[in-house]
């Protein structure tokens, strides 16, 4: 690996950042809320998951009592 001093270090820097494309702010407002919905859809899922398997254990159990 060869050393750069660090002039060139910070050269070579700016111009990989200047390579970013960067998200709009309509972009990142999307994509919260996505991630917001998907983790609300992921929560019910398990929810309702839990909740029957609840059921059938308390169903069984109760079956032997």
């Amino acid at each position: 690996m060869a050393i750069t001093n660090p002039i060139q270090f910070i050269q070579q820097v700016r111009a990989e950042v200047s390579k970013v494309v960067w998200p709009t702010r309509r972009e990142v407002l999307l994509t919260t809320v996505m991630v917001f919905i998907m983790a609300a859809l992921t929560a019910v899922f398990f929810a309702l998951v839990d909740l029957g398997i609840r059921s059938g254990l308390q169903a069984v159990l109760g079956a032997f009592n």
